[in-house]
């Protein structure tokens, strides 16, 4: 079942008495996530309810406790890309860069949970995201934030009309005989008084807002009570580079933007076909 879209998610936003003076030009500061229509490539929808307590980003999520305690070892599937986000702004490269870090993220949080193993290997459950929607960080705006952050200094950044983006996703855990055992719908879009760092990348809000959701999903796949596991040696998500990734960290620190070229991520991706199960 394919429910209709619901109303954005707000929670009103009290800047610091340093960003006052930016208020004119800002008015009301509202951080809103709005979600976006299923893409139907779940295997189903029913019993999604929404995550109390979510602010930033919109959440619905449903898990079978019973199921889930039962799952040892875990296969994820390379990331697919829905009709609905391809929108045709982004490059292959783009595409590319933004599905890896799913495959990458999705990987270190369920690694911390679950034994992960290749993909023609036997498993209990398997593992399947879909980007259902990406919405473009703009350029030229955000230099323009990075370079008035360095005149404001602190945590707690200031962006510019123009350069918000967004990001959506859907996953779920699917057991071997074809039950559902955990599945999620994930919106988050950047706002304009947070934490949230202008990027000179395109794809540059949705590739930070990738870790959140990978972290909130892998929450809903793992039965309560569920304690973190040591990460198995060698480790399974060599492949997609180091876990900590301090190329990027240094970068925006020393430029107030964004990097996600330097974020320390190898190797590409083959994106999965974007059809319905």
């Amino acid at each position: 079942m394919i429910g209709i879209a619901r109303p954005p998610v707000c929670a009103p936003r009290i800047p610091p008495m340093k960003h006052i003076l930016a208020l004119p030009l800002l008015g009301l500061v509202v951080a809103c996530s709005t979600p976006t229509q299923p893409t139907g490539m779940l295997s189903t929808y029913d019993g999604l309810a929404v995550k109390p307590g979510a602010v930033r980003a919109s959440v619905s999520d449903r898990k079978d406790e019973a199921g889930l305690s039962l799952v040892r070892r875990v296969t994820i599937a390379p990331t697919a890309l829905a009709d609905s986000a391809a929108g045709g702004w982004m490059t292959p490269m783009e595409r590319t860069a933004l599905l890896r870090e799913v495959d990458a993220q999705l990987c270190f949080e369920l690694s911390e949970r679950y034994e992960i193993t290749a993909p023609d290997a036997a498993s209990d459950a398997r593992v399947r995201a879909i980007l259902s929607h990406v919405r473009p960080t703009g350029r030229i705006s955000s230099a323009a934030s990075a370079a008035g952050a360095f005149f404001i200094p602190g945590p707690i950044g200031v962006r510019a009309p123009g350069t918000l983006g967004g990001l959506g996703m859907e996953a779920e855990m699917v057991a071997s005989d074809g039950r559902q055992l955990a599945a999620i719908t994930w919106t988050r879009e950047a706002m304009a008084v947070g934490t949230d760092d202008p990027s000179l990348s395109r794809i540059g809000d949705a590739l930070q807002f990738v870790e959140p959701f990978a972290d909130d999903a892998a929450k809903a796949m793992t039965a309560t009570g569920v304690k973190s596991r040591q990460i198995a040696k060698p480790d399974p998500c060599a492949q997609y580079g180091s876990r900590l990734r301090v190329e990027g960290m240094a970068a925006k620190f020393a430029t107030g933007l964004y990097m996600p070229q330097l974020s320390g991520a190898r190797a590409e991706a083959t994106p999965a076909p974007a059809t319905a199960p």
